[in-house]
């Protein structure tokens, strides 16, 4: 699961502050450019005159099967998906621009000139769902709460918040401590905004399957916990003509089915109980296709560009385990997995190989490190490995054939230099008589084609390897709790990426349950380097840090890395329109799609139906 993480000012002298203060903006951005002005009428992605109506049943995207937990701002429990839509944030992502945010709740930011606070104004018109106003109290709620209760991948970027202050009803300044500032107005920004009088009399970290009191534009109108989860559209929605939210949220329900096998899933689409799904199996993309409705234009198979990072995909090794704390063992691992015959036999040759934590985006190193790259990495000389300083580490490449023998023996010869060696039972065993095992721990038996070859190599050098299959709650727990050896995990970082990648990589995170460094990668010379990349001043030096803590990481061989392609596959019933433009960072779907009666009925028809221009629409 990935969690998903997405202002305001006064006069000095009306806030009888010290510090000397910018002028309020419209909206903030991480290195200052904007690109709509002050007076912009909708994001550029939208048709403002998109009409409202309709329903689309989906699948959420955040490889959830299960819920029984509508907060979704905790660790505890299973949060059912799209609950953001019930919440809205002082100001919301611009999805055309890396990492801009506008005013939704907050209509202006202020931001001081040393960077040590923000101030946000807030709208007097924004209200809860139950007419109630939202407050620069409830602001201060919000952030006190979800920094003391929330869950982790929320509460630790907030470390240094130092507080949260109503100036008065409609003014709340943040102040900020250390040097690593930069991105906390931004974070702040998009913390979602929950009532105080509501959680004075519902626990908030406790789970629950009460409908929560939100100020977004949806609610819930329906559910049974683990099986679907429906959204209506709020009609007396405060914000719904404001320039963030025009020609957006067109679509008056959406609803989230859960299965447990993508095998039903896929049709359930083909039968119609699903109106849109996205998909992600290689072998259902090239072969679950083939029918009637998708030849004549009535169920729409596409592809979509993706412009985001690629992100991290993986089998994600506990470093945790003592049989992992040996990076030539993790190492070995990489080896025995072969990419190109999966690609080849499994995968009808759609993906390309990850090779980096940064992967499809310019923050991925390549080549030998140049002159501000060394800068960052010299003082560490001592610390790190010596291939950090040359190429940056590439998974091997095959023929393709399944005959990999070659890397197998690699990998053996590494296992049997860091100690371990063969017993009677042929099995790799340490000083200590105890076994080499590793489980793979998955909850999607979709993978089993996939892994279950890869334990077949590791045991042919000697690895006690097996593939463990539980359900999803059993694995969320596990999961949080750091009970694996090896996982199989996805996560993408933003666009410009900053203290949230303490979560993923830090030392803090790798002791904190519910947190996504999911190898326990604890490196002082990785957190020294999280703190150049939050410090950057310029998207050149990000960049330049984001390539330094990628060839210290892949030099960690902390995971073996899977497989990307730069596009969305989605399928749909062809009742909808979008717009001409996609957004660059989204898919847009849910956000800027709207339900078109014209081509329902032609659906309804069972005619053939050719694609429209919204169809066959480029970004």
């Amino acid at each position: 699961m990935v969690v998903k993480l997405a202002a305001l000012a006064l006069a000095a002298a009306s806030l009888g502050a010290t510090d000397a203060l910018a002028e309020p903006r419209h909206g903030l951005s991480v290195f200052g450019e904007l690109k709509y002005p002050a007076d912009f009428q909708h994001f550029d992605y939208v048709n403002p005159d998109a009409p409202k109506g309709g329903r689309m049943v989906t699948l959420g995207t955040g490889g959830a099967n299960t819920f029984d937990n509508l907060n979704p701002y905790i660790l505890k429990g299973d949060a059912a998906q799209g609950l953001d839509f019930l919440f809205d944030s002082l100001m919301v992502r611009a999805q055309d621009e890396p990492d801009a945010v506008y005013g939704l709740v907050a209509k202006s930011a202020d931001v001081a000139a040393d960077g040590m606070s923000v101030t946000f104004k807030l709208r007097p018109e924004a209200k809860f769902s139950d007419g109630t106003p939202i407050t620069a109290d409830d602001v201060v709620f919000s952030f006190d709460t979800i920094k003391a209760k929330g869950h982790p991948a929320l509460a630790q970027p907030l470390h240094d918040v130092v507080s949260a202050e109503a100036l008065d009803p409609e003014t709340v300044r943040y102040t900020f401590k250390g040097t690593l500032t930069r991105d906390l107005p931004i974070t702040v920004a998009q913390l979602p905004v929950l009532s105080k009088a509501y959680y004075s009399k519902q626990p908030f970290e406790e789970t629950t399957l009460k409908p929560p009191l939100g100020s977004g534009p949806y609610r819930i109108k329906e559910f049974n916990p683990g099986t679907y989860i429906t959204y209506e559209r709020r009609k007396d929605y405060w914000a719904k003509d404001l320039p963030v939210n025009r020609g957006r949220f067109n679509l008056d329900e959406i609803r989230y089915d859960y299965f447990r096998d993508r095998n039903i899933e896929l049709e359930a689409l083909k039968s119609g109980q699903l109106d849109f799904r996205e998909e992600f199996s290689s072998v259902a993309w090239a072969t679950g296709y083939n029918i009637p409705a998708v030849h004549d234009g009535r169920l729409i198979k596409t592809s979509l560009p993706d412009n985001r990072p690629s992100g991290a995909q993986g089998y994600f090794i506990n470093t945790r385990r003592d049989k992992f704390k040996d990076p030539s063992v993790r190492l070995a691992l990489d080896l025995v997995f072969d990419f190109e015959w999966s690609n080849k036999k499994l995968f009808y040759g759609l993906y390309k190989r990850t090779t980096s934590y940064f992967e499809n985006s310019d923050m991925k190193a390549t080549g030998l490190p140049g002159p501000e790259e060394l800068a960052l990495l010299n003082p560490y000389k001592d610390k790190l490995p010596a291939e950090v300083f040359g190429e940056p580490y590439i998974p091997p490449v095959t023929d393709g054939s399944g005959n990999n023998r070659a890397n197998l023996k690699k990998a053996h010869d590494l296992l049997l230099a860091a100690g371990w060696k063969p017993g009677p039972d042929h099995m790799l065993h340490n000083a200590k008589g105890e076994r080499l095992t590793i489980e793979f721990l998955d909850f999607e038996a979709a993978f089993e084609r996939i892994t279950v070859p890869y334990t077949e190599n590791l045991k042919s050098i000697g690895i006690d390897a097996s593939w463990r299959l539980v359900d999803p709650s059993q694995f969320e727990r596990r999961v949080k709790s750091f009970d694996f050896d090896v996982t199989t995990q996805r996560y993408a970082l933003r666009l410009t990426p900053g203290i949230e990648m303490r979560s993923y990589w830090g030392s803090q995170a790798a002791k904190m349950d519910g947190s996504f460094n999911l190898a326990g990668i604890a490196d002082p010379v990785v957190d020294a380097l999280i703190d150049k990349v939050t410090a950057a001043k310029s998207r050149k030096e990000l960049v330049t840090a984001t390539h330094a803590i990628d060839r210290v990481l892949r030099a960690g061989h902390y995971w073996v890395p899977h497989w990307y392609k730069a596009s969305y596959g989605i399928a749909y019933w062809n009742k909808y329109s979008r717009p001409a433009v996609q957004p660059k960072y989204d898919e847009g779907v849910l956000d800027t799609w709207w339900f078109d009666p014209k081509k329902a009925e032609a659906l309804a028809s069972g005619k053939p139906q050719p694609q429209s221009h919204e169809q066959q629409a480029k970004p």
